[in-house]
């Protein structure tokens, strides 16, 4: 089922991307040349008005903020997909390195302590001397 839901993402962000590359096409160039009119600039004139800038402005940020949220939807649920199916003896050498070096750790700090306990304190007289 996640492996479904990964795909089905895939395929939204290629269609969002697709999309956000025509939307920056369409805008006006700060010159009057360039890309902008190549790819019809004057069509989202009349389709959108006099405030066509505005509104592919608009658009464009609306689009871009959706890609990276798919985009990083897609990255947790592949990050999640990869860890549930992950098995412990499958670990990368760095988990393996930071274990080992732990456990030396661990080692180094158990000799360091003293196994023989201090000396007790010598015991008071129970009657004080006159």
């Amino acid at each position: 089922m996640t492996q479904i839901l990964i795909t089905a993402g895939f395929f939204v962000l290629i269609l969002i991307s697709l999309f956000l590359v025509l939307i920056v096409l369409m805008q006006r160039a700060n010159s009057d040349g360039g890309l902008g009119t190549a790819f019809g600039s004057g069509i989202t004139e009349s389709a959108f008005g006099t405030e066509a800038g505005n509104v592919m402005t608009r658009i464009t940020k609306v689009t871009f903020i959706i890609f990276f949220v798919v985009a990083f939807a897609l990255y947790l649920g592949i990050i999640a997909q990869h860890n549930r199916h992950t098995k412990p003896e499958d670990r990368s050498l760095f988990d393996e390195e930071a274990a080992a070096e732990a456990a030396a750790q661990k080692a180094d700090a158990a000799a360091q302590v003293p196994e023989t306990a201090p000396a007790a304190p010598a015991e008071a007289p129970a009657t004080p001397a006159k």
